[in-house]
């Protein structure tokens, strides 16, 4: 039982650490066999672990953060959406808007247009707990007038 529990909270910090990196180095090309070697597990492993301490996958862990990013990023209006789609990490401007619009539930563009400095004055805190993408059900649809 007692060995048990110590690979149990060996994991757990292994889980730790990567969701750690990931936070730190979103912008980078993450993959799971990357991330599953610097915490010494296998890639299925660490998936299947991932999921049940976090409740969704590491990719879409990476894609929330980089979406988050993005946003603030977006926010700020200094940069074309194209630009902001590199600046995060992201490889392809068609999947970023894909993600992104799934996550926040307007466009990229749509997003920039009308949150335009929406945060400015707000204590950085605030403004990441208010503007946080939407998780688990992922945005919600928009009723047709």
């Amino acid at each position: 039982m007692a060995a048990s529990l110590d690979t149990t909270l060996r994991d757990l910090a292994r889980l730790r650490r990567v969701r750690d990196r990931i936070d730190r180095d979103y912008a980078q090309a993450l993959d799971v066999d990357a991330l599953a070697r610097g915490v010494h597990m296998s890639a299925g492993h660490l998936s299947r672990q991932f999921r049940v301490a976090y409740g969704e996958s590491v990719y879409s862990y990476l894609m929330t953060r980089r979406i988050e990013r993005a946003m603030a990023l977006l926010r700020r209006g200094d940069l074309s959406v194209t630009e902001v789609c590199f600046e995060v990490g992201c490889a392809s401007l068609g999947t970023f808007s894909t993600r992104f619009t799934a996550l926040v539930g307007l466009t990229p563009s749509a997003y920039r247009r009308d949150h335009a400095g929406a945060t400015a004055g707000m204590p950085s805190c605030v403004a990441r707990q208010v503007t946080r993408p939407i998780r688990n059900r992922e945005a919600p649809a928009k009723t047709r007038t």
